[in-house]
């Protein structure tokens, strides 16, 4: 068993060797929480809890830290006379909360908030100064890139070659490039986002958060940073060189996400072109989404559109329709999962998290499965029904209460199989004629007959 990742950093795949096999640790930037997510933050998170998922099967335990930066000019931006920015960071951060739990995304392990950590952040800001690798100026403080040789080692970029960092007043930097460590308070900004130090008043800089909550929750040293990849510059290269600079060895393991576009544009709040997650999730079954989403490889990007859904909902439709002609064939009230994957879904999972070949797998098991149970081989189809419990679980697909036949489900088998034995006796009786109304007023439901050697199944047309 080899997990193999691709490394940004190193541009190539690579064996994943964690730092301790009995804890896999990850990090990933989480929402920046200046107004409710929209669905590329939602596939984000997904691709990095499948991430997780499947090292947890792999691996045993994984620690998993997602942050919230819940202090930013653009949180402060947003905020009115009537819901200050505390109020709104907060409110917004349900809301992501909300939509994660909605397509099954895990809760992390630690979700720290970075307001929660700015004692951390000054340290690290500190210690940065005592290096030379920083320094104050006119209330700020600020990273001097040109102090650090591998800045921007991530990206493969020369500093003389990046554009100038926006992220703060220029009023003292050294280098137009030299990004934002602390934030000296200004004129206007509230009180309740202002904290002391000892380089005046301010707040921390977007980049140092990662870096010092990273460390705080994982130490030093930890498995796996993640993020999209819009964040690789100036975010990622920017905690690289902070961290490093400071002495730590940070990440070994860079894991980017693709992005999801419109029409072949980025989605993005500046652009005015992202759909939202509550639009999306009101209007589809939150499994739908979720199948949808995790259809197209992680690091690959994704284009928004219904046909997307549709098709994942067709494909979702043909599994619950297989697993639910086992249940019943084999008068199953629940299927329990297998106890090993198929070796073709570890492969594909164990290859950069392979899952749209894992979901294939899933796709020619339930079509083996079917032509088992047509043939009247009941243990052949069992056996497939279980093996697809097994590999929906790890995705993060689990049948629900209606897909597995509870619920509803339950009712209409009744009335079905009611229909059926009716349309038997008819059949039976030789009363040709009801037997074809029976079967005509079945199918007018939607719903469609397959005699077989063992019995009439039934199932409802996708």
């Amino acid at each position: 068993m080899t997990v193999r990742l691709y490394d940004t950093k190193a541009q190539a795949l690579r064996d994943f060797v964690p730092v301790d096999p009995a804890n896999v640790t990850m990090y990933v930037c989480g929402p920046t929480v200046q107004s409710g997510p929209h669905i590329g933050h939602v596939r984000a998170a997904l691709a990095f809890d499948l991430l997780r998922r499947w090292l947890a099967h792999r691996f045993g335990r994984v620690t998993f830290v997602r942050n919230v930066t819940d202090i930013d000019d653009k949180v402060l931006a947003n905020a009115t006379d009537t819901e200050p920015w505390w109020a709104l960071a907060y409110r917004m951060e349900q809301e992501f909360s909300h939509a994660y739990a909605a397509v099954g995304i895990l809760p992390p392990t630690y979700e720290p908030r970075a307001t929660a950590s700015v004692t951390q952040m000054q340290e690290l800001i500190a210690e940065l100064i005592d290096r030379g690798h920083a320094y104050a100026a006119a209330g700020d403080v600020y990273f001097d890139v040109r102090s650090w040789p591998a800045y921007g080692e991530l990206t493969r970029q020369s500093v003389d070659a990046m554009e100038s960092a926006a992220d703060a007043d220029p009023r003292g930097k050294r280098d137009p490039r030299d990004f934002a460590l602390w934030k000296g308070a200004k004129e206007g900004e509230p009180t309740s986002a202002i904290w002391t130090s000892p380089w005046g008043e301010g707040r921390p800089g977007w980049h140092i958060e990662c870096s010092a909550m990273s460390r705080r929750y994982l130490g030093p040293e930890f498995d796996i940073h993640g993020g999209g990849l819009d964040l690789r510059f100036p975010h990622h290269e920017n905690e690289i060189a902070q961290s490093t600079a400071a002495g730590d060895p940070f990440a070994r393991y860079w894991v980017h996400n693709g992005l999801v576009t419109v029409d072949g544009q980025k989605m993005s709040k500046s652009l005015g072109n992202f759909v939202l997650a509550d639009d999306v999730l009101a209007e589809r079954d939150a499994r739908v989404v979720r199948y949808a989403l995790a259809g197209a490889h992680y690091r690959s990007s994704l284009d928004v559109s219904d046909r997307a859904f549709e098709e994942a909902a067709a494909a979702l439709g043909r599994i619950d329709t297989f697993t639910q002609r086992v249940q019943r064939a084999a008068a199953e009230s629940a299927l329990d999962a297998a106890d090993s994957l198929p070796e073709p879904f570890a492969a594909a999972m164990d290859d950069d998290l392979g899952v749209p070949q894992a979901l294939a797998v899933i796709h020619e098991t339930v079509r083996a499965g079917n032509v088992a149970i047509d043939g009247g081989d009941l243990r052949a189809a069992v056996a497939a029904a279980r093996a697809v419990v097994a590999m929906l679980a790890v995705l993060g697909l689990e049948l629900t209460e209606s897909t597995a036949g509870g619920g509803v489900d339950v009712a209409l088998d009744a009335l079905v199989q009611e229909m059926i034995a009716q349309r038997a006796r008819a059949r039976a009786d030789k009363d040709w004629a009801a037997a074809d109304r029976i079967r005509d007023a079945i199918a007018a439901a939607g719903i469609t007959l397959e005699d077989t050697p063992a019995g009439t199944n039934w199932s409802i047309d996708a």
